[in-house]
């Protein structure tokens, strides 16, 4: 990012995609009611990452001391973004840019990736690209050359306070008009060659449009796919239906998600206030969380005339609806079942975390819509609200009841609602969150299966070496430090078997014993406690000489 030729096929694109739902939108002033949207707690799909947007100091300035709480901040009047992506610029002299930002972010619990956009000159040669013989590339000689390069980032930002959670290998590849251009099969044999030599987690591709093109050639080689920790995706002019990757699905586990750029409808000046335009925000948002199953969602410049905070640094209508889902869905959440449509107009997302619920329910129409919500397998009292419209800005609602199960809501016409309801016991995760054996985990000596039914998710993970066979998960997310249960879900047809059991790279439970559940289908369920510390951590499970029982997920709570 950024063209005037990309804006402007966005702005079509966008506008092509928009066009029938726009002209599908009723001219009615009177109330309807929905169908029933049903919320189910124990049907649960992706971690979130959290909601974040890009600083640029070098294109545009850095954002100000007030600027960076607002944006990372989660008090009344704040943004609370938990992630800031930010610039490997390719001269390494203007690196001391990116860090009095990302060290802000930090303090508020943020996570930090970074991507580039070209290499350092050195390493670039011009080619004729269909034509153009101004085109830029990596010189293929240099590859192990720009791996470093991307080291010497991950190591200076280090140096300086700021430990990045990943890295991407290139900005936009297959869209390089003003940049380097890399081709699927450099950008494959990077991952497979290099990628696997950087110091942090790896993103790729960052394609401009969530190309499959890009990325397919990285899932299906072993090697690349072993050195990527994050797909990355721009959804810049994606139709909501090419949203879904059945080929992630299929080869994807344990790997990461990621929506890491877009503006979305448009990028005109001064549009950031637009009202109903900024609603399309949430619709977007809601899109990326529910059929691509993003697990991160970054808008391109956090401070923009046209992004979610103004160039005087005041909150936009844009902001306003990135904040129904970034102030309440906040890192290590878990989105559950939710009916996603439940009226021609309305569209419903759900998610669940340090023992609460919250929905959000976008109404597009200009009918104000009277919407029941539906518990299912779990309970909730008081249920509190927060609505932008026309004339609102995360105003306060009126508590509802939900301690019958359900609860009527009225949505007004064209706004944004996000419901945050207080989970009883027995509501799904037990006031914790449940991380599934395939989904962002490392494995060693493991591997992703399907065979025995009564798993939840994709699969379980089966050990297969007696002796330092692994599952690690990388992101466990607290709150607050202290002793947590970790509840494993199990299946081990006869004997016991052990596995010692690390936090954070220390070794916390030795020999560990698992019963006997009675058959591979049949699945248990073991408590142990361990110590973990605020923010991001790593849990890992290794066998100290037997296989070690099939694992379906662990269940992380206070204790």
């Amino acid at each position: 990012m950024f063209s005037r030729v990309k804006k402007s096929i966005h702005v079509l694109l966008a506008f092509i995609i928009t066009l029938p739902l726009m002209l599908a939108m009723p001219t009615m002033t009177e109330v309807s009611a929905a169908s029933d949207a049903v919320i189910n707690l124990s049907a649960e799909k992706q971690t979130i990452r959290g909601f974040g947007g890009m600083n640029h100091p070098a294109w545009i300035g850095d954002l100000t001391a007030a600027q960076r709480e607002t944006a990372f901040g989660n008090d009344p009047n704040q943004l609370g973004f938990s992630i800031v992506r930010i610039y490997v610029d390719d001269n390494r002299n203007n690196w001391n840019r990116e860090v009095a930002t990302a060290k802000k972010a930090i303090e508020h619990g943020a996570l930090v990736i970074a991507s580039p956009w070209n290499p350092p000159s050195d390493m670039v040669e011009t080619f004729n690209r269909n034509g153009d013989t101004n085109a830029k590339r990596l010189k293929h000689d240099k590859y192990a050359a720009y791996a470093q390069h991307l080291n010497d980032f991950v190591s200076y930002m280090k140096n300086n306070g700021v430990d990045l959670y990943a890295i991407s290998v290139q900005n936009e590849p297959d869209y390089a008009h003003d940049w380097t251009w890399w081709t699927p099969q450099e950008m494959l044999r990077f991952m497979k060659e290099n990628a696997g030599s950087i110091n942090a987690r790896i993103i790729a591709p960052e394609s401009f449009s969530y190309l499959k093109n890009m990325s397919d050639p990285i899932l299906n080689d072993p090697q690349a796919l072993a050195n990527m920790d994050i797909l990355g995706a721009h959804t810049y002019g994606t139709p909501f239906n090419n949203f879904t990757y059945p080929l992630f699905k299929q080869k994807g586990a344990g790997k990461e998600l990621w929506m890491t750029e877009v503006y979305y409808p448009n990028s005109d000046n001064n549009s950031a206030d637009r009202w109903p335009e900024a609603l399309d925000v949430a619709h977007h948002i809601h899109y990326n969380m529910v059929d691509a199953e993003f697990q991160a969602y970054i808008w391109w410049y956090i401070r923009r005339q046209y992004g979610p905070m103004k160039e005087d640094g005041n909150i936009s209508k844009r902001g306003y609806a990135m904040a129904h889902y970034s102030k309440f869905v906040r890192p290590g959440y878990v989105r559950v079942d939710a009916t996603k449509n439940p009226d021609t107009h309305v569209f419903t997302s759900a998610y669940k975390g340090d023992n609460k619920l919250v929905i959000v329910a976008v109404n597009r129409g200009t009918t104000a819509v009277n919407q029941n919500f539906v518990l299912q397998n779990g309970t909730a009292s008081s249920v509190s609200r927060w609505i932008t419209d026309s004339s609102n800005n995360l105003t306060a609602g009126t508590p509802l009841d939900a301690s019958s199960g359900s609860f009527f809501a009225h949505l007004p016409a064209q706004s944004i609602t996000t419901f945050v309801a207080e989970l009883g016991s027995g509501s799904g995760d037990g006031g914790g969150t449940t991380y599934e054996a395939e989904t962002n985990t490392t494995l060693a000596n493991a591997a992703l299966e399907s065979i025995y039914s009564g798993y939840n998710g994709a699969g379980y993970v089966n050990f297969d070496a007696s002796t330092d066979a692994s599952i690690q998960w990388n992101s466990i997310y607290c709150a607050v430090a202290g002793t947590k249960n970790v509840k494993f879900r199990y299946a081990l047809e006869g004997g016991t078997r052990n596995l010692d059991v690390y936090v954070n790279g220390t070794k916390v439970v030795s020999n560990t014993a698992f019963a006997a559940t009675g058959s591979w289908a049949t699945w248990g369920e073991k408590t142990i406690q361990v110590p973990m510390n605020t923010g991001t951590n790593t849990l890992k499970v290794v066998t100290t000489g037997t296989e070690g029982p099939n694992i379906d997920s662990i269940h992380v709570s206070a204790q």
